[in-house]
């Protein structure tokens, strides 16, 4: 027995050892990685910038270190400050020749796409080349590819250009069968988020306003895609029509949608025959984790005038349990704007929102704050994919609001609601 109960302890012990080494190691080994990504990147000449689209958009990129042992490599969330930021790096820094774009799915909003095309446009006044390659273009990576001096596309890919359109789920019936009634509390006439809930159909104000803002997001979509790849309007709608995803290339080609049918392994040549590099010459290439330690050449600003961007984004006080999703918690930006309008050096703050709305208590309590912030100093209010309800309350106090024409805004007013689950109690479920 004695003898049990010593190679148990020592067993035990040994495991308990070894997790613990294990658990060292695994540290060391995060920090050296955390510390290595802060390293500067040097900038060979002839480089490329790689905008490697796979993945999520986030207003800013939450970094997660066990993404390096348990994330999947392959889709990634990316910070739409850190590409913005990268592409104004590619365009002044002397040794990148120009930017790569790998389209490959991206989940964000139209707004967010637009304001990366903007920054490609910009790029372009460098005089120096993008171009794009895709297996299968998604309709909003598309629209941001055609910013590209060449679209290029695998001879077996594909484009997904269809047009938008909204289909609301309703679960009234669901609901009725279930014997649950949803009690209401509505003010405004567009405040639509209810009607799956009391309605079987759109109301005819809900319809309006999805209409408006479809068309809206649409034309701006076929305006930009008609000046860049010079298609008219209507035929870039005939082609919508049809159904291009399931057409031949080659006829791609013919609409002047893509440039070049080409295989994906043969874009490196392509991009070395583009900048007359030899067969055997190196073509480095930055990813956007390295583009964002290539080193801004920007200038100490001494004088003390400093403007202060804050991010407001994700849903107000909505109780997220989750580390890296985005929410907006009115406690923290209260004592964050405080700070900015007490800190002398700030002359004036840029106020990032991107919400879709959330808690109206929350939502007037940093509305309050701001109003003491702007009594002290400028606010400019710039609106990402959604400035809605709450998002819309926060912001509509500054001195300016600025937007992009794809920006989701407005639906003012404020909506509760109740469950009633009498009928529900009362149901017998044996008989079901």
């Amino acid at each position: 027995m004695k003898d049990f109960l010593k190679f148990t302890f020592a067993t035990v012990t040994g495991l308990l050892i070894t997790g613990i080494v294990f658990f060292l190691i695994s540290i060391v080994t995060i920090i050296g990685m955390l510390s290595g990504s802060d390293t500067e990147t040097v900038v060979r000449k002839k480089s490329v910038m790689m905008l490697d689209l796979n993945g999520q958009l986030q207003e800013r990129a939450i970094e997660n270190p066990l993404e390096l042992f348990f994330g999947n490599n392959s889709y990634s969330t990316y910070g739409l400050d850190d590409i913005l930021s990268s592409i104004k790096k590619a365009k002044e820094h002397d040794n990148i020749e120009g930017i790569y774009i790998q389209a490959n799915h991206l989940s964000t909003s139209f707004a967010s796409l637009q304001e990366i095309r903007d920054a490609l446009m910009d790029f372009r006044s460098s005089d120096k080349f993008i171009i794009a390659y895709g297996d299968f273009y998604t309709q909003g990576l598309y629209y941001l590819s055609t910013i590209a001096d060449k679209i290029l596309l695998n001879p077996k890919g594909q484009i997904e250009w269809r047009g938008l359109a909204s289909t609301p789920i309703f679960y009234k019936e669901l609901l009725d069968k279930l014997g649950i009634e949803m009690q209401v509390f509505k003010v405004g006439t567009y405040k639509s988020a209810v009607e799956p809930f009391i309605n079987t159909e759109m109301s005819e104000a809900n319809r309006e306003q999805v209409n408006e803002y479809i068309n809206s997001i649409w034309n701006e979509m076929v305006k930009g895609v008609s000046e860049s790849r010079h298609i008219t309007p209507e035929s870039l709608n005939q082609i919508a029509d049809q159904m291009v995803m399931f057409t031949q290339t080659e006829k791609l080609v013919d609409y002047r949608m893509v440039d070049t049918l080409i295989y994906k392994n043969d874009v490196r040549t392509y991009l070395k025959d583009m900048m007359k590099l030899g067969e055997d010459d190196r073509l480095p290439v930055l990813g956007l984790p390295e583009m964002v330690n290539v080193k801004k050449n920007i200038p100490k600003d001494k004088s003390g005038n400093i403007i202060a961007i804050y991010y407001a984004a994700g849903a107000i006080d909505s109780g997220s349990s989750s580390s890296i999703e985005e929410e907006i918690v009115s406690n923290k930006v209260i004592r964050d704007l405080r700070k900015l309008k007490d800190d002398k050096n700030v002359k004036a703050v840029v106020f990032r929102v991107n919400s879709p709305g959330g808690s109206a208590f929350g939502s007037e309590q940093i509305w309050y704050a701001l109003e003491e912030l702007k009594a002290k100093k400028p606010v400019v209010v710039s609106m990402g994919n959604y400035a809605a309800s709450g998002g819309y309350y926060i912001s509509c106090g500054a001195d300016y609001i600025v937007a992009e024409p794809t920006t989701l805004t407005g639906s003012i007013g404020i909506f509760g609601m109740i469950p009633n689950v009498e009928n529900l109690t009362k149901k017998n479920w044996n008989k079901i």
